[in-house]
């Protein structure tokens, strides 16, 4: 008769892991976290038998919620499984772990991958059974459901709090304090009320917010300031003209609530009659119709978020304006000289055009630095020929890659600049203040009449010609330069399909037509391979187009049509 040994048990090494989603109560002396600890602990200790032990350290989250994974705690421990420290982990519940099924899910690979077994000790399962994983996933599907509730029940608590008027914390409005008998509620500060209604008296006498600024910032007057938990300082700083169109336009200032749009009555005490609000409301709201459209949105320049004031530490922005539709002046501006005056700035404005120039001799001048930087391919690219030829997109990236912070002094006239890789401030004298008209050619006026489908075809060719040179290294990369999606650009390119002949009368005719003819109906013509057949297609697409739209222009409300063609009764 034969004796089989008994199976070897595997040794674990189990780590007990806890967690709170707030912070309160962890300074008691037996904590929540205390007694998940203490009840796995003991759990552990009943496995003493399957070779279960305790790991010595902790891995405890207070106060971190567990709808992500980003918990000090759990990375610890995730850490320790990597280096095979811990094969086990114990929690009290499954959504100690994590409320997220998707988090969950993948810590399970996780665990897998790196043998480990998962257990819970109120729930009475592990991961070494697959009836346990079963369960494991219905239970974390209902912790996410509870987390789900949770917050909608929460976000519908502040808004109704919100609809009756309620403060719901922050740093209170400008007028305003917290009330120290009550929480949630806000007062008026007595130090700061006349200053609010003083803003609305001056507006409504000088009909600019920046001529507000400048009188109170004159007057030596700042904003508050006050602590942060961090221990940074908030505030102390001149008056703008964004604060003081936060001012002009806050409901609170009226005793009212401002929520998703909607006006409620709030319990805070109104600083400004209705009255002169609404004056103040109006006045704004003309000032704002007879304003041309913004025509600077998402005016980049190549040093945009790269160059500075040197006597302000501000950014400089990069805009223009246009003189006679016909001058062109582009140029860098201190942001804090657009917001407070140019008299609160010595540089405020230089070319854009002579600061890149300058900007970029310098990079070429810095040709060792730069060659012996992690950046040595963007170093090449702008010493290279091919460097005027870049698309705008690619020429800002590389030098955002390889300049850390620029910065211009007028005064000393020169610029500061560090590189990316280096600590060192590096100085070159510049002498750049003039601003320069780039004049509009005629030609230039001429492309913003040109029909779409002309635009697009010659960009097709670009396209190909610079992906056929290597300058372009895949449409994914022309889409990011171009703002255009990959489809997009398919499509174009689609149209060098074309027969020569109808490529042609795009480029070079001046039929009305061609204004009407967007790019998704040529894709059959462009997919078919038979030239002859493309002209007849062609053909057809004007012919249609044609036909609608001169009975467009008959059913125009000002058009005359002939009495012939009207219905005798």
């Amino acid at each position: 008769m034969t004796t089989t040994e008994p199976e070897q048990k595997r040794h674990l090494v189990c780590a007990i892991y806890t967690r709170k989603s707030s912070s309160e109560g962890l300074d008691q002396e037996f904590s929540s976290l205390d007694n998940q600890r203490e009840s796995a602990a003991s759990y552990i200790k009943s496995q003493q038998h399957e070779g279960w032990t305790a790991s010595s350290e902790l891995y405890d989250d207070g106060g971190f919620t567990g709808a992500n994974v980003e918990r000090p705690g759990l990375q610890k421990l995730l850490s320790h499984i990597k280096e095979g420290k811990i094969n086990c982990v114990v929690v009290y519940k499954v959504d100690r772990l994590s409320r997220s099924l998707l988090d969950f899910s993948q810590l399970l690979e996780f665990f897998d991958k790196h043998n480990v077994v998962f257990v819970s000790i109120t729930q009475h399962f592990n991961t070494n059974t697959s009836m346990g994983r079963l369960t494991l996933n219905i239970l974390l599907s209902f912790a996410q459901f509870e987390r789900e509730i949770i917050s909608e029940r929460t976000k519908d608590k502040l808004s109704a709090a919100r609809k009756r008027g309620q403060w719901l914390g922050g740093h209170p409005p400008f007028g305003y304090m917290r009330d120290p008998k009550e929480n949630r509620k806000i007062i008026i500060n007595p130090a700061e009320v006349d200053m609010v209604r003083k803003v609305y008296a001056l507006y409504l006498e000088k009909n600019s917010a920046l001529e507000v600024a400048q009188e109170i910032t004159a007057t030596g007057y700042r904003t508050p300031s006050w602590p942060t938990k961090t221990g940074r300082t908030f505030g102390n700083k001149k008056l703008s003209i964004t604060n003081i169109v936060r001012i002009l336009k806050n409901y609170t200032y009226i005793g009212k609530a401002n929520y998703q749009g909607k006006i409620y009555d709030g319990l805070q005490p109104a600083i400004i009659d209705e009255e002169t609000f609404n004056k103040v409301q109006d006045r704004m709201s003309h000032h704002r119709l007879d304003r041309k459209p913004f025509k600077n949105k998402d005016c980049s320049g190549l040093l945009s978020k790269v160059l500075k004031c040197k006597a302000c530490g501000s950014a400089m922005v990069h805009t223009y304006t246009l003189k006679k539709n016909r001058f062109k002046y582009r140029y860098y501006l201190c942001s804090n000289a657009q917001k407070r005056g140019y008299a609160e700035c010595p540089v405020r404005y230089v070319n854009a055009q002579l600061m890149e120039e300058r900007i970029e001799q310098i990079l070429r001048g810095e040709v060792k630095t730069l060659k012996n930087s992690p950046h040595k391919a963007e170093a090449e690219a702008i010493l290279s020929p091919i460097w005027d030829s870049l698309f705008f997109e690619e020429k800002r990236r590389i030098i955002r890659t390889l300049i850390k912070i620029a910065d211009y002094d007028s005064t000393a006239k020169k610029i500061g600049m560090v590189l990316n890789g280096t600590t060192e401030r590096m100085e070159f004298d510049s002498n750049i203040k003039r601003i320069h008209a780039n004049t509009i050619k005629g030609k230039q006026r001429q492309l913003d009449h040109e029909p779409a489908i002309r635009k697009q075809l010659l960009l097709a060719h670009h396209l190909n010609r610079n992906l056929s040179d290597g300058k372009i290294k895949d449409l994914n990369q022309a889409s990011a330069w171009l703002g255009f999606s990959q489809t997009s650009l398919s499509h174009i390119l689609g149209l060098l399909n074309l027969s020569p002949s109808i490529q042609t009368e795009i480029i070079t005719g001046n039929a009305p037509i061609l204004d009407s003819i967007p790019e998704y109906k040529l894709r059959d013509i462009s997919s078919e391979m038979d030239w002859t057949k493309q002209a007849v297609l062609w053909q057809e697409i004007k012919t249609s187009l044609s036909f609608k739209s001169s009975i467009s222009a008959l059913l125009k409300p000002e058009s005359t049509i002939p009495s012939k063609w009207i219905l005798q009764s």
